[in-house]
């Protein structure tokens, strides 16, 4: 932890109900930050509550950010509340099926690229003219290294999408004083979602798919283990930061030695 290192920046956390999210905006609580926590799930409510019990303050926006719409009144609520947004922390996505890309129906591939890219496309929209207006920012997108994998062809190539989308808002806007940088995670430890992505019993074809993932997750990896809610925490965090004030442009790898 470092104690105060964003003290007073208004933060903004989408994807905060659960696993990074969750802990990007808890440990920003506990760093000073004065943090907006965006989620469709009612359970951000709960995360809000912890990260006031860190003396933070919170403001709890409800809202669907695979549409403009959502991404558009998340940062009117955040502007209208706190003033002004100083980062932007992209952490919604997550792959909704595993599976081969031919046993994916074509509604399940447009459901998978709203859900791990639109997020991230509407937001950095959404919040670029209030940055620009302010004369600088940090936005942090979070990617994935199953850029390279399998069984989630989609995932991966929405994935690969915010981290085009990263480095070319990247060189549009540093005359802005806006710096957009991306973590790619690797497998991570997490507790079971409380919301689950997919909420249908995996059959025993799917189980062994999904761990034909974890397999490749591990083995892909030069650690050969998952990491850490923490461990990807810190790294976001960092590209936050003013420790990172001449990094932009630039998709942090945290798997283990895994590049994606």
């Amino acid at each position: 932890m470092h104690p105060q290192r964003f003290k007073d920046k208004v933060m903004v956390v989408t994807g905060a109900a659960q696993g990074i999210g969750r802990g990007v905006a808890l440990a920003a609580a506990q760093e000073g930050a004065r943090l907006v926590l965006a989620d469709r799930s009612p359970l951000v409510r709960e995360v809000a509550q912890e990260a006031i019990a860190h003396g933070a303050q919170v403001v709890v926006c409800e809202v669907d950010l695979e549409t403009w719409d959502g991404a558009r009144e998340l940062m009117a609520r955040a502007i209208g509340d706190l003033g002004r947004i100083d980062i932007l922390v992209n952490n919604v996505g997550g792959t909704i099926w595993v599976q081969p890309y031919q046993e994916y129906a074509p509604e399940q591939i447009e459901a998978e690229i709203r859900r791990s890219l639109f997020p991230t496309l509407w937001c950095c929209r959404a919040v670029l003219p209030a940055m620009i207006d302010a004369g600088g920012g940090a936005i942090v997108n979070i990617s994935s290294v199953a850029t390279r994998g399998i069984y989630r062809i989609p995932y991966s190539a929405a994935k690969g999408a915010v981290n085009a989308l990263t480095a070319s808002l990247a060189f549009e806007h540093a005359q802005d004083g806006i710096r957009v940088n991306a973590v790619a995670t690797g497998g991570t430890e997490a507790p079971p979602r409380k919301v689950p992505r997919n909420p249908n019993p995996l059959s025993e074809q799917e189980q062994r798919w999904y761990q034909g993932i974890v397999d490749q997750t591990k083995d892909s990896s030069l650690m050969h283990r998952y990491g850490t809610i923490d461990e990807q925490v810190a790294a976001i965090l960092f590209l936050a930061s003013p420790a990172a004030s001449y990094i932009t442009g630039t998709v942090l790898p945290v798997g283990g030695g895994d590049q994606g």
